[in-house]
């Protein structure tokens, strides 16, 4: 017979061992895809089912639902429904986060709006998600907005999806159907350059196939559930940069302390390493890191740090700390994708100002081409209307501090703003550093060479280099970086 003290011993060793296969991470995930595809209810109907929903939550959802579907269910979308012109208009409007765990996991849920107005907070909860769940109506199947979704969500970085076919009870289960909007879309996201697929087929408000199978109804899919694909989906590989923070604040509380405050965005750093300063290229070494409670001995991505540097140097907010080992992309023409989100659109010519972390620049925008979302094809084009995916070539005024957005999300993202509205107009990403200088400089165009120390001694010690010594800016970098780019120029 089981007494007390073994049935509490035995509830402690399931808690650990629950603790133990837990992954320590949250996953982060977003639902996208057309209005009206049941965006809401499956993240609503997903919180349900796994007992995400507190006592209170459950009463309010209840009352609020008024009456009850057939099934003697509340209203599931209310969890996420928030702002009350969501539930008036039954859409979602903006980007609705919520956190649940399962045994195995813990989750960072966003419901992104599907409506073709509300792009832009779509791109929003895409940009920090490791996965999409992408919902199909199974009556309708791929529409232009779903392909939009899911190929911002590429552009955001995003590589692996959960392909929710909804509704499939309304088709009478037909496997046939699902079969062929799979096939439909697994071609889609091939073309996006995504292998990472999982198809399930769900009604998400009967719950089959989300958090409990729906077998019964579908013999004929033996694959996982929704809640199942979450628990065993990889979170984002760490990008492969060196160190790198954004100055936000110069920090001199009294004259025997200076010290560079930010938040690491890329890598690792400790007292000792050295560091160089963009875009002016100075260099030193990383004295100290202090934090609001103590001195410590490194700091990695997503601390909040302030580094005390070895020597005086001129760093104002804006300037990027990265190491001298592996530098970010400098430059002052670079090749980009973005999203247009205002009515207005990307007007060729325009200057609009770029931010980027806490640095904002004059730039200049030349749309090149626009993706066509019904062929997949990429078009000519001149301008970029609002909500269009486009490729653009950005000329800035002076010089910029980038790394991909593949390599780093932080330092390979953007926002455009007009300068005569303060509207923020494109979300972007930039994709490469341009060789060549945009005209926007007029006659003032130079050329940057990266040679190594004893060929750019031999240069520097000729007569006409003398001559125009002050027009000349010089900086050094180590071997490894030189040939980094030099194998860039090359290849």
């Amino acid at each position: 017979m089981t007494t007390i003290s073994n049935l509490a011993e035995q509830q402690q060793l399931a808690s650990d061992a629950r603790k133990v296969t837990r992954d320590s991470r949250p996953l982060r995930l977003i639902t996208c895809g057309s209005v009206d595809d049941g965006k809401s209810t499956l993240i609503g109907r997903l919180l349900w089912d796994s007992k995400a929903v507190k006592e209170d939550q459950a009463a309010a959802l209840r009352r609020d639902s008024g009456k009850q579907n057939d099934l003697g269910l509340p209203d599931f979308a209310l969890l996420l429904d928030g702002l009350q012109a969501e539930r008036e208009q039954g859409i979602t409007i903006d980007v609705a986060y919520r956190y649940f765990a399962t045994d195995k996991r813990s989750f960072i849920v966003a419901d992104t709006p599907g409506h073709e107005q509300y792009t832009r907070n779509m791109a929003t909860g895409a940009s920090t998600a490791d996965l999409a769940v992408l919902l199909v109506d199974a009556r309708a199947g791929l529409l232009e907005q779903t392909r939009r979704h899911a190929t911002i969500a590429t552009l955001m970085g995003i590589k692996q999806f959960v392909l929710a076919i909804n509704k499939i009870d309304l088709i009478g289960y037909d496997e046939a159907r699902f079969d062929e909007i799979s096939h439909e879309f697994r071609e889609l996201a091939l073309s996006l350059g995504v292998r990472q697929v999982t198809a399930i087929p769900v009604s998400a408000l009967k719950g089959e196939n989300v958090v409990y199978s729906g077998h019964a109804a579908m013999p004929w899919y033996d694959g996982p559930t929704i809640a199942q694909a979450l628990e065993n989906a990889p979170v984002r590989s760490p990008q492969t940069v060196g160190f790198r923070m954004s100055v936000q604040r110069v920090s001199r509380p009294g004259e025997s302390f200076r010290g560079y405050q930010g938040t690491i965005s890329g890598g690792s750093v400790k007292p000792g390493d050295p560091i160089v300063i963009l875009p002016s290229g100075m260099v030193a070494n990383v004295a100290r890191i202090v934090t609001f409670d103590l001195v410590r001995n490194a700091a990695v991505a997503g601390d909040a740090v302030t580094l005390v540097l070895d020597r005086q140097v001129d760093i104002a907010r804006g300037d990027l700390i990265a190491s001298v080992d592996s530098q970010p992309m400098l430059g002052l023409a670079f090749d980009a994708q973005l999203v247009a989100l205002q009515p207005d659109g990307i007007e060729p010519g325009k200057r609009y100002w770029l931010k980027s972390g806490s640095r904002r620049q004059r730039v200049q925008v030349e749309p090149t081409l626009k993706l066509d979302l019904q062929s997949g094809k990429w078009d000519a084009a001149e301008r970029l209307p609002m909500n269009a995916i486009g490729k653009v070539r950005l000329a800035f005024e002076e010089q910029a501090v980038f790394d991909t957005y593949e390599q780093n999300r932080a330092t390979g993202a953007f926002i455009l703003i007009d300068p005569d509205t303060n509207n923020t107009v494109a979300g972007g990403m930039i994709t490469a550093r341009r060789g060549s200088v945009s005209s926007i400089h007029g006659d003032d165009a130079r050329v940057i060479l990266s040679l190594p120390a004893n060929l750019a001694d031999q240069l520097m010690g000729g007569e006409l280099f003398a001559a125009r010594r002050d027009e000349v800016e010089i900086r050094r970098v180590s071997a490894d970086r030189a040939r980094v780019v030099i194998d860039g120029i090359e290849g």
